[in-house]
């Protein structure tokens, strides 16, 4: 969205006493709506909702031009019915949109709006699909023909698209990083994520929730191919072992969140991979802390509730690597939940804590 830093309506527009004219701070007079100025016009619709924008995009061909031309960010999930005739209406209309939301809670969006998005926005970058039950393969293939500048996509919940269409995706959107596959259960595989690996080298956070056909050669390519990799959600991936968590730890040396919930088949030798993988680099660990605070380092969020093959001593020897992993109340991010052998894990703080009530023991 254009900002105009130094317009106002006191500025730019003063009412005149003959009859309903304005008329502008240089000199200029507004007779009708379409002689708004167009930087005027784009701070406004900056300032409404966007119901509102695609309301004043109607008004006249100057503002449906103006704010084709100026917006870049739009979102339709207030849409609660019709959404799909929406998007077809104005998709030709916002050729500049850089970020499109269309979360449903009820399915709306099909196939041929999705089309009409990928043959109109050709900038798009963030475009959120999430529960767009109708959708199937035809509009990954379309999204990957005519958006290859996205960076950011969220299809979860869209179970009816293939492991084929998402490989395509990623072979010609190579610049994603931000991709969410939660529940995709027929397109998340190990063969999306070899194409993912392999084509999307940029990539930095990737849901996988609840993607049951995951195994260790998808996880493995992950690892392998996208060294930058900050975040991954491996919760239910059930087929995993400690060999993903391994090629994790020692390809992915800024991963800061990772969620093995319900991961049974995970060790302790994954446990203490990560441990080991902290310090491996002793010399690039200390150059980092003379820049950034050591506990800002590393995995900050861990998610190994019901994971009920792991031991307290391998956990707490994690703990004890990542000092922003927390077991305390108040900064919760080491989640054991449901494993009722590791409740003698406890963070740094929990342990001074602790002391500190030992020493002294309120009176």
């Amino acid at each position: 969205m254009i900002e105009v830093e130094d317009l106002s309506f006191e500025k730019l527009m003063v009412e005149n006493n003959s009859g309903g004219v304005c008329q502008m701070g240089g000199g200029g007079v507004i007779r009708e709506w379409k002689d708004i100025p167009m930087e005027l016009l784009l701070r406004i619709a900056s300032l409404v909702d966007d119901r509102t924008v695609i309301v004043a995009s109607g008004v006249c061909s100057g503002w449906r031009d103006a704010i084709s031309w100026g917006l870049t960010h739009l979102s339709l999930s207030w849409c609660k019915r019709n959404m799909n005739n929406l998007v077809l209406s104005l998709a030709p209309k916002f050729m500049k949109l850089q970020v499109l939301t269309l979360r449903q809670d009820l399915p709306q969006l099909e196939d041929n709006g999705v089309e009409t998005i990928a043959n109109h926005c050709h900038e798009l970058q963030d475009l959120d699909l999430s529960k767009s039950f109708k959708l199937t393969d035809r509009s990954l293939y379309a999204l990957a023909h005519g958006c290859p500048n996205l960076t950011k996509l969220n299809i979860s919940g869209c179970s009816a698209f293939s492991d084929g269409a998402v490989a395509n995706l990623a072979e010609r959107c190579r610049n994603l990083r931000v991709l969410n596959l939660c529940g995709c259960v027929r397109a998340a595989t190990d063969k999306a994520l070899k194409a993912i690996g392999y084509y999307c080298n940029r990539m930095q956070t990737v849901n996988l929730g609840w993607c049951d056909k995951v195994g260790d050669e998808g996880v493995m390519s992950l690892a392998y191919g996208c060294p930058d990799l900050r975040a991954l959600d491996l919760c239910g991936c059930v087929l995993i072992t400690d060999e993903s968590v391994i090629a994790l730890a020692n390809n992915c040396p800024h991963l800061r969140s990772l969620g093995l919930y319900f991961c049974q088949h995970i060790t302790d030798r994954a446990m203490y991979s990560l441990a080991q993988s902290r310090v491996k680099n002793k010399h690039e660990m200390w150059a980092s802390m003379k820049k950034h605070r050591y506990e800002d380092e590393g995995l900050m969020n861990l998610n190994i509730s019901q994971c009920t093959a792991l031991t307290p001593p391998a956990v707490q020897a994690v703990c004890e690597a990542f000092p922003a992993l927390h077991t305390c109340p108040e900064r919760h991010s080491l989640i054991i939940s449901g494993c009722l052998n590791l409740t003698s894990v406890h963070c740094a703080c929990s342990v001074q804590a602790h002391r500190a009530r030992v020493l002294h023991p309120a009176h």
